[in-house]
């Protein structure tokens, strides 16, 4: 199983969504998404996991990375609706990573009020609205 990905670009932050699973064989797309929000926008990225289903160790650690990356570009990587198992194995040497409880709440704490300026997706990305903290 592979994940599918959904961008938002927000005025100042980035909403990244993952669904399906984050394991060992979807680390190269999601490393692919994360170079695509890293263009694509400005601002800490929000690594919105509310459709995501699971993850191993190994894609545990390929978020580790992608904070890696981002804080490299002088960007932080904020995570919401961690998997049920509330797991996180963070890197000792990495930046440390927000966690917030829901999109609702990750977009609150940066009074983000408006839609997404332009979105992205895969092609088999589920359909459903975009969270915004208006709609809170």
């Amino acid at each position: 199983m592979t994940i599918e990905w959904n961008y938002a670009a927000h005025e100042d932050l980035a909403v990244l969504s993952l669904a399906g699973y984050l394991g060992a064989e979807a680390t190269g797309r999601f490393t692919g998404a994360v170079g695509w929000a890293l263009a694509r926008g400005t601002g800490p990225v929000i690594l919105d996991l509310t459709a995501l289903h699971g993850w191993s160790a190994g894609g545990q650690l390929a978020v580790a990375q992608a904070a890696r990356l981002l804080a490299e570009h002088g960007r932080r990587l904020e995570l919401a609706a961690i998997p049920a198992d509330g797991s996180l194995v963070p890197e000792a040497t990495g930046p440390s990573i927000p966690v917030h409880p829901d999109l609702p709440a990750a977009l609150a704490a940066h009074r983000q009020i408006r839609q997404p300026d332009r979105q992205w997706s895969t092609g088999n990305w589920p359909a459903r609205p975009v969270v915004t903290a208006s709609t809170i």
